[in-house]
């Protein structure tokens, strides 16, 4: 049973203690492959060197470097130029994590749609999908996906996925994927569940967005990429089908959304 985490920051230091022994419990409850995610410059290489250094060991780790909306107001001069020079390299598999935060809003909202716009044209000249953090600004996000996509195609995943049906829909429309972390398992989620069972069985991912947003019944302790099992559970029940089947279909989804089909 493949199971592919799209979305784990194991380079944050909730990891420090004990990183390998995650990693290691991540490939026992078999999760083949993690995408490991950038939110600063120098998160992002952080990222890139945890990939490189299991580019031949299991679970494979690629990374996704970018600057979060949270973090684009520290930015440093050149740090988008570091993080540019990063996406070129093999292990880089997305870029991000980026988009818009209007509920922490650590960072002038047209600061972060700048940030989110530079992302979204090096997403579209290098053919490298983005990843899009949305919180209490879904509206500003949609239109922004909507400009980027008069330019030409997208290529991306709403990460941790919270909004409506129609949004659900109007992000599959624009080329995206539609991503579910742990919050889908809570027992207050129904709404979001319902949501999960409309979208498109081609675009569906599932991810930890560890060390946060653990699963049911493990809400409130750190969370890591082993309990993407959880989520994927509570996912294929709702939709209907076997965990094997959902965790096959989850996987082929990210390996075609990242290009690490063969």
């Amino acid at each position: 049973m493949p199971l592919f985490d799209t979305h784990a920051h194991l380079d944050q230091t909730e990891f420090d203690a004990d990183r390998p022994v995650v990693i290691e419990r991540a490939h026992a409850a078999g999760v083949a492959t993690i995408v490991a995610i950038g939110v600063t410059a120098d998160s992002s290489a952080a990222v890139l060197r945890l990939a490189g250094e299991h580019a031949s060991l299991e679970p494979s780790i690629y990374a996704a470097v970018g600057i979060h909306p949270n973090y684009c107001a520290e930015a440093a001069p050149g740090d988008w130029d570091r993080v540019v020079e990063m996406a070129r390299e093999p292990r880089v598999v997305a870029l991000g994590e980026t988009g818009l935060d209007r509920y922490r809003d650590h960072a002038p909202l047209a600061l972060q749609q700048d940030y989110f716009g530079r992302h979204l044209r090096l997403s579209q000249e290098r053919d490298l999908p983005f990843i899009v953090h949305t919180r209490e600004s879904q509206a500003e996000v949609l239109a922004m996906l909507h400009e980027a996509r008069k330019r030409g195609l997208l290529r991306g995943v709403m990460h941790s996925f919270t909004g409506d049906a129609a949004a659900a829909a109007e992000c599959v429309e624009l080329g995206m994927y539609i991503s579910f972390a742990g919050m889908v398992t809570f027992k207050k989620s129904d709404d979001l569940r319902s949501v999960a069972a409309t979208v498109p069985a081609d675009r569906i991912l599932v991810e930890t967005d560890s060390p946060y947003l653990s699963p049911h019944p493990l809400r409130g302790k750190r969370n890591e990429p082993a309990n993407v099992a959880l989520t994927a559970e509570c996912l294929a029940k709702v939709r209907g089908v076997s965990v094997e089947d959902f965790a096959i279909l989850t996987t082929a989804n990210a390996r075609r959304l990242f290009r690490l089909e063969g």
